[in-house]
Parts: C-alpha cells; sequence; structure tokens
C-alpha cells in the first residue's frame, strides 16, 4: 500500500513540473488551468476507488490465499508424518509377523519330531508285542509238535510191543522189529 501511496505522490509531484514545460513551450501535454486541479481530483477519487474497491479486495483474496496454501501444506506434512507412523506401524506389524510365523514353524517342526518319535516308539512297541506273540505261538507249535511226536513215537513203541507180543520172543525177530521201529521214527518229521 506504501507503494502506491508512493507513486501517486510522485505523480502529482511531477504534474507541476509537466504543466509548466507544457505551458512554457506552448501547446504542450497538460495545461495549468484549473482543468488539471480538476484532472488532478478527479485522478486522485480514481486512485481512491480503485484502492479501495480494487487494491484492498484484492490484497485480502492474496492473504486468504496465502493463508490457504499455508494451511494446506501444513495439512500436507501432518499427513506425510501421519503417512510415516503409519509406515513404521505397519513395518514393526510385519516384523512382528514374521517373529510370529517363525515360532510357529519352530513349534509344528517341534511337535512333528515329537510326534514322529512318539510314532517310532509305538511302532518299535507294536513290532515288540508282534515278535512276542509269533515267538510265543512258535513255542507252543514246537511244544505241540513234541507231543505230537512222543505220541507218535508212544503208538509206534506200543506198536512194536504189539508186534512182539504176536511173534514170538525169539532173538532175530526181536531185533528186526526194534530196527524197523528206529527206522520208522527216523523216516517221520
Amino acid at each position: 500500500m506504501s507503494k502506491v501511496l508512493g507513486g501517486i505522490a510522485l505523480l502529482l509531484g511531477l504534474a507541476p513540473g509537466l504543466a509548466l514545460a507544457s505551458s512554457e513551450g506552448g501547446g504542450g501535454f497538460i495545461n495549468l488551468d484549473r482543468s488539471l486541479l480538476i484532472q488532478i481530483v478527479n485522478f486522485g477519487l480514481l486512485l481512491f476507488f480503485l484502492w479501495k474497491f480494487l487494491y484492498r479486495p484484492f490484497l485480502a483474496k492474496l492473504d486468504e490465499r496465502s493463508q490457504a496454501i499455508k494451511k494446506s501444506l501444513s495439512a500436507a506434512q501432518a499427513a506425510q508424518a501421519d503417512a510415516e507412523r503409519q509406515r513404521e506401524e505397519h513395518r514393526k506389524q510385519l516384523q512382528a509377523a514374521y517373529a510370529e510365523a517363525q515360532s510357529i514353524r519352530e513349534a509344528a517342526l517341534k511337535e512333528g519330531a515329537e510326534e514322529q518319535r512318539r510314532v517310532v516308539e509305538a511302532a518299535r512297541a507294536e513290532a515288540g508285542r508282534l515278535v512276542e506273540g509269533a515267538r510265543a505261538e512258535i513255542e507252543q507249535d514246537v511244544r505241540r509238535a513234541r507231543q505230537e511226536l512222543r505220541q507218535e513215537v508212544a503208538d509206534l513203541a506200543v506198536g512194536a510191543a504189539e508186534r512182539l507180543i504176536r511173534k514170538s520172543l525169539r532173538g532175530e525177530e526181536h531185533r528186526k522189529i526194534v530196527t524197523d521201529a528206529i527206522a520208522e521214527l527216523e523216516r517221520t518229521p
């Protein structure tokens, strides 16, 4: 505003000089009569109205625009700071999620190893039970086979004794019956 007033004062100061210059040369740019004073007053009124109705609202609009820009800049800085804070928060959440995933993975691996150990132990125990069962069954089969063998031997012995009794007890026949019985025992599995 002071620049405008300075410009007006400069023009008002130059006006009489220009008027004098024109009156000396005859028919110059400005005449120094009453119309000059009216023109100066008119020019002053024009400057006043321009200043009041155009320049002041224009300055107010510029100031308002400047305030809006400052407000937008501060809002942008706040949004940028908020975005940075959220980015840091997300980074921390990602790190926490990664750490949690690692711990879950390690726990799963540990649990899997433990389950594998339990399955192997159960399989070994089952195999031991099966082996023991098979041994017991084999022993029982062996006992049964021995029992059957004893029964057969007894039957053969009784049969041999019957033959001996039926026949006379001559020495040669007796030896032949015993030899035949022994040969028959050897043939039976």
